[in-house]
């Protein structure tokens, strides 16, 4: 079994700090990816830290995560858009956590439709950065329950 996590990030994340920190809040990519290395440290994985703000691209991460202990996939505005993503999820069976930093149905009512939340173990939302080190901890014990 891999001892890899996959942290996959889509459009707009590597604007952190700068886009709208009244709701993504100041923390840039950089701050996140930290905060997931350490997490992923304290449970004995490994990070994959990615971001792009091409659905393709995204497709393809998540296609070379197969065989992954597991993926947190902040797919931003994808999340609600792309049936390419969900099938890329189904398709490498990898455990798979989806994030928002935040509170996706606290705000418009065009987020609170996710195409990936049917194919993912689970969603964590609102929590800022803690989402990420969230997911990454409930990819770690379901990693450990599987052992």
């Amino acid at each position: 079994m891999s001892d890899t996590i996959h942290v996959l990030n889509g459009p707009n994340l590597n604007l952190l700090g700068t886009r709208e920190p009244g709701i993504y809040g100041a923390a840039t990519l950089a701050d996140v990816e930290a905060l997931c290395r350490d997490t992923a440290a304290r449970h004995g994985l490994e990070v994959v830290f990615r971001q792009t703000n091409h659905e393709g691209a995204l497709v393809d991460l998540i296609q070379a995560a197969a065989g992954a202990a597991g993926i947190v996939l902040n797919a931003g505005a994808y999340t609600h858009t792309s049936v390419a993503l969900r099938d890329a999820i189904a398709g490498v069976g990898v455990p798979t956590v989806e994030v928002h930093l935040s509170n996706v149905f606290a705000r418009e009512p065009f987020r609170h439709h996710s195409y990936l939340s049917p194919v993912v173990r689970g969603v964590i939302c609102g929590f800022g950065p803690q989402s990420y080190a969230l997911g990454i901890a409930a990819l770690a014990t379901a990693r450990q329950a599987r052992a």
